[in-house]
């Protein structure tokens, strides 16, 4: 027997309604997924990140699509005065900010650590610890001092864990990871939480995928690697009031890699 839809189910369906979100790197990958999600739940993105206007425009026609408006802003994340910027402009579109995803990130050095050159270990650590930084500050000055929010930080397994050759991408997403934590306990009723993806099947993750791939889905519980959409899932709950008691912490989403302790050769 069918059961009615009630206005319950509804809003179980769209859990994001009326939300606003910033989501940055989100061009692609792991970010694309999330922006799609958040859209797909109810809520109105600005896109950030850099992408050829093909890209760009199918994005936001997407967004249309399911009755929720987009528009992208190729703020440069390294600079906090345009982070300010795209926080006002947003604001001032839609009316409100409400969730902020720090999603975007870079690896320009494998190797060993004690070799990696002063010019990479200063970028890697620029991009995935400093940008957050920025952009939770201009979210929270401007937006959620006054209307609390999320904060949503995208880390990595590598965070918690070793491994060769990734070994200063895994420090600024440990770092990332503290910043999760130090800032929820600065920003009160601002939510402060992050996700810890093992491998994901993404442009970012190629050459993992590319090298490690296989042998990895053949140690997992679940028998594959991620896709964005299992990444963008939990960032929907996260984001959501049915999560309105979390803050604070880290969630390893790796398929079971660290059950079996296989963590030895992944990263988001």
């Amino acid at each position: 027997m069918d059961m009615p839809t009630s206005s319950t189910t509804l809003l179980a369906e769209t859990p994001l309604e009326g939300r606003v979100a910033i989501v940055t790197g989100s061009t692609s990958g792991i970010g694309l997924g999330i922006a799609r999600a958040f859209a797909a739940a109810g809520a109105d993105v600005v896109i950030n990140g850099i992408a050829d206007q093909r890209v760009i425009d199918e994005l936001c026609s997407e967004c249309a699509g399911l009755g929720k408006r987009a528009v992208y802003d190729g703020a440069n994340l390294m600079d906090a005065d345009a982070c300010k910027s795209l926080v006002n402009n947003a604001i001032g579109r839609f009316g409100r900010l409400d969730i902020l995803v720090n999603n975007a990130a870079t690896n320009p050095y494998y190797g060993a650590t004690l070799d990696v050159p002063p010019s990479m270990f200063d970028k890697t650590f620029e991009v995935n610890l400093r940008g957050p930084l920025y952009w939770s500050h201009a979210a929270f000055q401007q937006a959620f001092a006054s209307e609390p929010g999320v904060i949503i930080n995208i880390a990595s397994v590598g965070g918690l864990r070793t491994e060769f050759g990734l070994g200063v991408y895994n420090l600024s997403k440990a770092a990332l990871i503290h910043l999760t934590r130090q800032l929820a306990n600065e920003l009160g009723r601002t939510r402060v939480v992050g996700i810890a993806p093992g491998l994901v099947k993404t442009d970012f993750a190629k050459v993992l995928v590319d090298n490690f791939g296989e042998s990895l889905e053949r140690a997992l519980p679940t028998r594959r690697l991620g896709e964005p959409e299992d990444i963008a899932n939990l960032a929907v709950f996260l984001a959501s009031d049915k999560a309105s008691w979390i803050t604070g912490e880290t969630y390893v989403i790796d398929g079971g890699a660290g059950v079996r302790g296989s963590g030895g050769t992944i990263a988001s």
